[in-house]
């Protein structure tokens, strides 16, 4: 069975080497503690999000916290290229649920994005609430799935914001049911951000697609059928993890 993972700081950990000795408290250390129950003898993996992995013993277990010696320091490089999802707000948790299985996926950043068909508007307070619900999804699914490097949350973006974004990225999908390309028949690059757009429930607008085209992407189709706004960018970050990544 795969260790469990608990998220850090890295500062606190950054001089750690094999045989230190390092102490997992705060919320982190409660979780492991009385709720996941962890025991003296017992191996963890701590993570600092950005790519710093501790593997050790447990050698003390208290209320809140856990001794930890450590046996093996790694750091994973970022992932190149760089797979970036651009989900268009959803109405009911459809978009929490793409970053979700997204993060499991192997995403590297998620931008949340302002569709002009989204029913859904990040305004305010509301919009930062919505935000923080994002990045919280996100670091669930990034311990569950034992990942050091947890998906950053972009602050909202609109289709101006985004055009620009498509234009500096190395290549750019948009998901789109009447395309005539596939997705799986794309050439992937070595190097730079690839992203993958995808729309609301009433789908991305024809000015939307004129507007991104224009900015250097490429509108594709992931298969036959239509997906939900909700599979359909976990769906193709499969796609293009089995073109690279997963080989």
């Amino acid at each position: 069975m795969t260790l469990p993972l608990f998220l850090v700081d890295g500062a606190r950990f950054a001089d750690a080497r094999e045989g230190s000795i390092v102490v997992l408290d705060g919320e982190e250390g409660r979780h492991a503690a009385a709720v996941r129950r962890i025991g003296v003898g017992e191996h963890v993996m701590l993570a600092d999000g950005a790519g710093l992995r501790l593997t050790g013993e447990v050698v003390e277990a208290g209320n809140a916290h856990l001794r930890v010696v450590v046996s093996e320091v790694r750091t994973e490089a970022e992932a190149q290229p760089r797979f970036v999802l651009v989900q268009a707000l959803a109405k009911g948790d459809r978009d929490d649920r793409a970053v979700e299985a997204a993060t499991e996926y192997g995403v590297d950043e998620v931008v949340p994005w302002q569709a002009a068909r989204s029913i859904v508007q990040w305004r305010g307070e509301r919009g930062e609430k919505a935000r923080r619900k994002w990045e919280s999804a996100v670091l669930a699914a990034s311990k569950q799935s034992r990942r050091a490097r947890v998906p950053a949350v972009s602050e909202l973006a609109t289709t101006k914001s985004l055009a620009a974004r498509v234009a500096g990225s190395a290549a750019a999908y948009v998901l789109h049911e009447d395309a005539t390309h596939t997705l799986a028949g794309q050439e992937l690059p070595d190097h730079g951000d690839v992203l993958v757009v995808v729309g609301p429930e009433g789908g991305i607008t024809p000015e939307e697609v004129s507007v991104l085209e224009a900015a250097g992407a490429l509108a594709v189709r992931l298969g036959h059928t239509v997906l939900r706004s909700s599979s359909a960018g976990p769906a193709a970050l499969a796609v293009l993890s089995a073109a690279g990544r997963w080989r």
